[in-house]
């Protein structure tokens, strides 16, 4: 084969595998002004500097119940939310194990509703939790363990394989973001003004069984160790959120594991009193999730509670982070007000 050739092979592939990776781009969701909910795990890699105190992990109940930014400006806590819709155990062990790799946080808060959840559930919600994270074994271990009966993992680390149909959905933003991204979380929290009251919510419906499944205990198990092996101490909660319904059994079983294991359980459901919520107020969807209000309550509440069982520093004297969260409070503020500003109780 001559050396021309070659080099007429070797252009020709590389225009093809270019083409490839810009298709790719085009077509993947870019999660930016609809479904914002799976852009957010890949936001924690743009932090300039990971050095948080907490870290939570879980579904939207942390994601959308939990603010960041109260708890730096009143108790100068560093946190991160790594959330995503739906995010079942598993999914959590391993993106807390994908964290690891960048930090070593004090403390870890796991959102306790995804016990429900004993096997694989969604491609959607998969992708959600899975697509934003970069590669790493913990990452192939996660969609090995998440994909449902119709997915493979081919089509992870090729999403143009998955999304190649796309073309009839395409819109603006995926052209806009096709090379640059937009943030839509505050360090990991999802934030609305707007207010539906819970009115006529459900009661839970009789269950055959209320023991949490195997594989769900196996992963919480893998947590604790995982969390202990690192030295840091993992904090159990249930969010204040009304809906889906968190059982009497549910809870029982979650304060018996955290006494065997060692660990805090905080029902905050049970404390909505305590905190303030007003869920005729607090929540912009009847219930199912806090708004910027009942957020900064519930999250106010939470604090208090590190502060003074793990004795968190204030590191408000940190110039290197004060600076940081100064500019993160102006973003704070200005979606605040683009959302149309505080409502008046």
């Amino acid at each position: 084969m001559t050396r021309q050739k070659i080099v007429r092979i070797g252009l020709s592939a590389s225009v093809i595998g270019i083409s490839l990776i810009l298709l790719q781009r085009l077509l993947v969701p870019k999660y930016v002004t609809d479904v914002v909910e799976g852009r957010m795990i890949a936001e924690y890699y743009e932090e300039s500097d990971k050095d948080h105190d907490v870290i939570f992990i879980g579904d939207c109940e942390v994601y959308e119940n939990f603010s960041p930014q109260v708890l730096w400006d009143d108790y100068g806590i560093n946190s991160y939310i790594r959330g995503s819709a739906q995010q079942l155990v598993w999914q959590s062990y391993y993106l807390l194990e994908d964290t690891l790799r960048y930090e070593q946080p004090d403390v870890v808060v796991f959102n306790v509703l995804a016990m429900k959840y004993n096997t694989p559930q969604n491609e959607a919600y998969n992708r959600m939790s899975l697509e934003g994270m970069r590669w790493s074994w913990s990452k192939v271990l996660s969609i090995e363990a998440s994909m449902t009966e119709e997915e493979n993992l081919i089509e992870y680390v090729f999403p143009l394989l998955r999304y190649h149909s796309r073309w009839q959905e395409l819109g603006k933003d995926d052209i806009t973001y096709m090379f640059r991204t937009k943030q839509v979380s505050f360090n990991g929290y999802y934030m609305r003004t707007d207010i539906k009251p819970a009115e006529n919510v459900p009661e839970g419906k009789k269950l055959a069984d209320y023991t949490f499944g195997d594989n769900a205990y196996l992963y919480l198990d893998k947590m604790v160790q995982l969390c202990k092996d690192n030295g840091i101490r993992l904090v159990l909660i249930k969010a204040p959120s009304l809906y889906p319904y968190w059982y009497d059994e549910w809870d029982e079983q979650m304060e018996q594991y955290a006494a065997q294991n060692g660990l805090l359980y905080v029902n905050l459901l049970e404390a909505a009193d305590e905190i303030g919520l007003d869920y005729s107020r607090d929540t912009y969807d009847g219930g199912l999730h806090l708004n910027l209000y009942g957020a900064e309550k519930t999250t106010r509440y939470l604090g208090r509670i590190l502060q003074q069982e793990y004795g968190l520093a204030d590191r408000h004297q940190d110039a290197r982070l004060e600076a940081e969260w100064q500019a993160k409070a102006a973003a704070y503020e200005a979606e605040i007000q683009r959302q149309g500003g505080y409502k008046e109780p």
